[in-house]
């Protein structure tokens, strides 16, 4: 089961949320009939997603992330709430582009390495948070610890993972890794060397290694205190008709006469989930109707 957990080490000076995201990236892979660079791509950010999801104080909160590069992906959107009920997508989930040189997913050039990553927070409030980077990379982790740094100012380690294998996903995670205000310059740097010289995090978690045990081997530290571990991130998404139908409001009398007369019904694809709402004649000619009156 895919969870999220949180922890604290050198004596409470650095905090840690991770997480375990392997069912639900594979469920995204399944919807989005994703190749395997997508895959990576949108199973980074959906972990991301889902450790960000952690944040959120009410269940009716939520997170956008999306990632507008300039490579072949065409741009990501994640979308989590505070039920950390999660979605995603990828503008071409059919994207392929030759590995790297040392044989891994080159998801730094299907997202592109010019662009910029928009973290967009709904809290309830008159208007969304809204904060932003240039990306640095496209490999993602490395772009969120440049968001971090720039738009929130926290230094912040990031590590992003997904194994694929001609079966599908193989495992799935990440982790970001933030100092409190009291860590001193030499735990910093011990943290930081650990955390260059670590294996591979989706390496890891197909070796069924806990995550108490990858926190214990990053940070070299044998006391860590486990904050939460009961955190269940799920995909899933909230689309229904009556939502869908939102979206013919939005379009003008004179494109929904059309519909009507050339199609007789409009069928509407939902992005996170492939669902598809179909409107019968009938049901636009109400929509027209409302929408004259």
């Amino acid at each position: 089961m895919d969870t999220i957990q949180k922890f604290l080490a050198y004596n409470g000076k650095i905090r840690i949320i991770c997480g375990t995201t392997t069912e639900l990236v594979e469920k995204a892979r399944t919807i989005h009939n994703l190749t395997p660079v997508a895959t990576a791509a949108l199973g980074r950010t959906l972990t991301m997603g889902a450790i960000l999801g952690t944040t959120l104080k009410e269940k009716e909160d939520s997170i956008t992330i999306q990632i507008k590069g300039n490579g072949e992906i065409q741009g990501i959107t994640v979308v989590v709430d505070g039920n950390l009920h999660i979605k995603g997508y990828v503008g071409n989930p059919y994207v392929t582009v030759p590995n790297r040189e040392d044989g891994k997913l080159n998801v730094g050039e299907a997202v592109g390495k010019e662009g910029f990553l928009y973290v967009i927070k709904d809290l309830g409030l008159k208007e969304p948070y809204r904060g932003m980077a240039e990306l640095v990379t496209g490999e993602i982790a490395e772009d969120f610890a440049n968001y971090f740094y720039t738009s929130e100012q926290k230094s912040t380690a990031v590590a992003l993972g997904v194994l694929v294998d001609k079966n599908g996903v193989k495992a799935s995670g990440g982790y970001i890794i933030q100092a409190m205000p009291d860590a001193t310059e030499d735990e910093l740097f011990i943290l930081e060397q650990r955390i260059k010289e670590a294996q591979p995090i989706s390496s890891m978690l197909s070796q069924n290694w806990s995550w108490e045990e990858i926190i214990k081997d990053i940070t070299g530290d044998k006391d860590v205190v486990t904050l939460e571990t009961s955190l269940f991130p799920k995909y899933e998404c909230n689309c229904n008709k009556e939502r869908m139908k939102k979206a013919l409001f939005a379009i003008t009398k004179e494109e929904l006469k059309d519909i009507i007369q050339k199609e007789g019904q409009a069928e509407l694809v939902c992005h996170f989930c492939n669902k598809k709402h179909v409107f019968h004649k009938e049901e636009l000619e109400e929509i027209l109707k409302q929408q004259m009156e």
